[in-house]
């Protein structure tokens, strides 16, 4: 036990001071907000498209776009582009409210997540019990779920926790493109969430399907089964991004917090 005590001292605090302090660091290799300059573009070139392996970069008459939901992060088109008209940066606050607002073009203004409404804020605006459901997922986000609720995270000091049952929670987070013998345990975990409640797709497969996307066996995700309140793409996301998702939908980040302008 003294041993035990004597490696605490050592290690001293753990856990990181955000939301309070700034976030700490991320590593180089971590690839956040897509930065789009489709004034870098030749006439015809495709190359950035040609490479994306699950279809989330177009090039049509509006534009250069990129869809966060079915985005890999796998950085080929950013290798393939021979202009540089894609760029990832580390700016790690990714989460929507809607679908339409993952999807980044040239020239816009990233719209980041918006707080629940006044009603609904002050049931879950200090606190919110969780109940998570793998439904046909690899271990990678949710992996990066449990990460929350380590020392260094300690998603608890937040007032967020994850329960073991859907009748003790506030609302269901999903991971997982839904493959279809999970669906019907989704259903049924959503339908034993009691009113009002929210519904929270964290990663790739859970929103678009990512590389399952289109499988007879998976439902491309959990759009068209049940009403999403907070999209949080990565492929996984990083842990800093969920939890940033998860504050801004309560309302416990200021607007000075919010991305500045993505583009040229």
């Amino acid at each position: 036990m003294i041993s035990i005590i004597k490696e605490r001292l050592r290690q001293g605090r753990r856990t990181i001071s955000y939301p309070d302090a700034p976030a700490p660091a991320l590593p180089d290799r971590f690839l956040g907000l897509p930065v789009l300059d489709d004034s870098k573009c030749s006439d015809g070139c495709t190359a950035c498209v040609d490479a994306c392996p699950s279809d989330s970069v177009a090039r049509d008459a509006s534009g250069l776009s990129l869809d966060m939901g079915r985005c890999l992060f796998c950085n080929d088109c950013v290798e393939d582009c021979p202009a540089g008209a894609i760029t990832f940066t580390q700016d790690y606050r990714l989460a929507a409210r809607s679908r339409a607002d993952l999807v980044v073009r040239s020239g816009t203004v990233y719209e980041p997540a918006r707080q629940l409404d006044d009603k609904i804020k002050r049931l879950f605006g200090r606190s919110l019990k969780l109940r998570q459901v793998s439904a046909g997922g690899d271990n990678s986000a949710e992996s990066d779920l449990n990460v929350l609720g380590t020392v260094v995270f300690d998603m608890g000091r937040l007032g967020i926790q994850f329960v073991a049952s859907p009748r003790h929670a506030d609302g269901i987070v999903i991971t997982g493109p839904v493959s279809q013998n999970m669906k019907e345990a989704l259903l049924r975990t959503y339908e034993a969430t009691t009113s009002p409640k929210l519904v929270i797709v964290v990663g790739t497969d859970a929103i678009s399907g990512g590389i399952f996307r289109d499988h007879p066996e998976v439902n491309n995700g959990a759009e068209g089964l049940l009403p999403i309140d907070l999209y949080i793409p990565g492929n996984p996301p990083h842990p800093l991004t969920i939890l940033d998702g998860f504050l801004r939908l309560m309302g416990r980040l200021e607007a000075a917090s919010l991305p500045a302008v993505h583009t040229p």
